[in-house]
């Protein structure tokens, strides 16, 4: 019965290589990545185990334990690859016909193995294996080899026990050798599997206070009754957390620029030292945000600020014509400009914001109005163009809260910001920069 092992192996491992390409066909069809935890978090595992080598009845040893260490890696939730060091220490040599007793011996092997695994992370983990292997003998066979190639195949099955552990058993088929010198081998093993890197360390939660789900500083029940997300840190996005806002720096925890400077409050605390709560740190006239994004100045020193100008001209709804009742306001503009033969202006129009304001309209009516004041200052007064530029906002720069009915008309407004100003020698009607105060 023994001597047909050889071709009882070859059908079986056919078999077995037919079964793991239909099912690894269908499984690299799918989408191998599941929702939640899919098992590849640790893909490393070794496997010590201990069994049985049975060889065929007419070979050179009787049957014999083997032990074998394998390092295997998931590829994914279907695919497994192994690598094993095996080893039978104690070969005892069988007697054979007209042969005197072949000597004991020892075998030591290394095998690859391709794993198909069909729930791999279900308590029970069955799977089919194929591969190749190689054995060394400690003493030649009577053929005169020392070293096999072998063709493997076979399955086993996987307790896991938890993420870190699993029980498995394996049962492999060997083919050495091809046609009428081929021989059948079969080795069963036990043992236990160990995943690199699985075990979670102890985590020890305190119970029983107020709760801070985003770990803010801000108890959850807090941050519902001011309108922060108590699952989000710092939910205006600013740089400072819900917590520190509150509690540190008394700033808006909902609003990212709470001094309507231009600068997100985090921006203002760790990028330039200045007040979140101080439109204008320095008090030298400019807002922070303006001297940081437009003039380039320190917002820390009031001597650079430029001469700001601000003009509250009342246009016609959906106008630009400027009336004649503000020309004297523009004529100032034009003195200090003038007595300045160096200086340059930036004229910038801005809007207000209602509930029902569009941005793009409002965007386009404060160019053209900031336009119009630079005409003017051409055409009415002379100033050279080259000298002015302008710009329009509309409504993404004020300087105080709008209401969504009323608006805010303090932010309806045209800024002129002047360069290259003695403050000392301003026209009589200019307003006198802070720092002259």
């Amino acid at each position: 019965m023994r001597r047909s092992g050889g071709k009882c192996g070859v059908a079986a491992l056919a078999a077995i290589l037919l079964a793991l390409l239909c099912g690894g066909g269908r499984a690299l069809g799918q989408d191998s990545a599941a929702a939640g935890e899919t098992g590849d978090e640790w893909p490393w595992y070794v496997a010590p185990s201990l069994g049985f080598i049975d060889f065929e009845g007419n070979e050179e040893f009787y049957d014999s334990v083997v032990g074998s260490v394998v390092v295997g890696y998931d590829f994914n939730e279907m695919w497994s690859f192994e690598a094993g060091l095996n080893l039978a220490p104690a070969l005892i040599g069988r007697p054979q016909p007209a042969r005197e007793r072949f000597p004991n011996s020892y075998a030591v092997g290394l095998a690859g193995d391709g794993l198909f695994h069909f729930t791999r992370w279900d308590r029970v983990d069955p799977y089919l294996a194929a591969g190749l292997g190689f054995l060394h003998y400690g003493e030649p066979l009577y053929f005169g080899k020392q070293d096999e190639w072998l063709m493997r195949g076979g399955g086993g099955v996987m307790y896991h026990i938890n993420d870190e552990w699993a029980l498995r058993a394996d049962g492999r088929g060997m083919l050495r050798g091809f046609g009428s010198d081929s021989k059948a081998t079969a080795v069963y093993s036990a043992g236990v599997v160990w995943y690199w890197g699985a075990r979670v360390p102890q985590s020890l939660v305190a119970v029983g206070g107020p709760l801070d789900s985003d770990g803010d500083g801000l108890t959850d029940e807090r941050e519902a009754a001011i309108g922060t997300d108590p699952f989000d840190p710092d939910t205006d996005k600013d740089r400072l957390s819900d917590g520190q806002e509150v509690l540190e720096y008394n700033t808006n925890p909902l609003d990212p620029d709470t001094d309507i400077d231009m600068l997100r409050d985090g921006d203002e605390v760790y990028d330039y030292s200045t007040d979140p709560l101080v439109r204008d740190t320095d008090h030298g006239g400019v807002a922070d945000g303006h001297e940081v994004i437009e003039d380039k100045t320190n917002p820390l020193d009031p001597k650079d600020d430029l001469y700001l100008i601000e003009l509250y001209i009342q246009f016609d709804y959906d106008k630009s014509v400027i009336k004649p009742q503000f020309f004297p306001d523009l004529d100032i503009v034009a003195k200090v400009i003038e007595r300045n033969p160096g200086s340059t202006a930036r004229i910038e129009g801005h809007a207000d914001k209602l509930k029902t304001s569009l941005a793009p309209y409002n965007l386009a009516l404060s160019k053209r109005r900031a336009r119009a004041v630079l005409e003017y200052l051409v055409a009415q007064r002379g100033i050279a163009r080259s000298r002015l530029e302008s710009e329009g906002y509309g409504f993404s720069r004020p300087k105080e809260p709008n209401d969504p009915v009323k608006g805010n008309p303090a932010n309806r407004r045209v800024e002129v910001y002047i360069k290259g100003v003695d403050m000392a020698n301003l026209p009589e009607g200019a307003p006198p920069h802070p720092s002259m105060r």
